[in-house]
């Protein structure tokens, strides 16, 4: 949660993403922060992040984003 948490404040360093609970749906962050952030996450974590997984159930906060993280290193497929 630490690196994800470091990702995000180098992303936008004005947020408080521990208690932001609507990045998407609040427009906290926009589609160049999300893709720059997908690259990053993908990148410090070596995994892929599919498109069909870049909804807000997994990127309205940290907290979101660290399952989808669990979730594609433990190998399981969004359904």
């Amino acid at each position: 949660m630490e690196k994800i948490m470091k990702i995000l404040k180098e992303l936008r360093p004005d947020v408080d993403f521990a208690a932001e609970k609507e990045l998407i749906d609040g427009g906290v962050l926009n589609s160049f922060n999300i893709m720059t952030l997908v690259e990053e996450l993908s990148d410090a974590y070596d995994i892929d992040i599919d498109t069909d997984d870049i909804i807000p159930e997994y990127f309205n906060s940290a907290e979101g984003i660290y399952r989808l993280i669990q979730r594609i290193l433990a190998g399981e497929k969004n359904e």
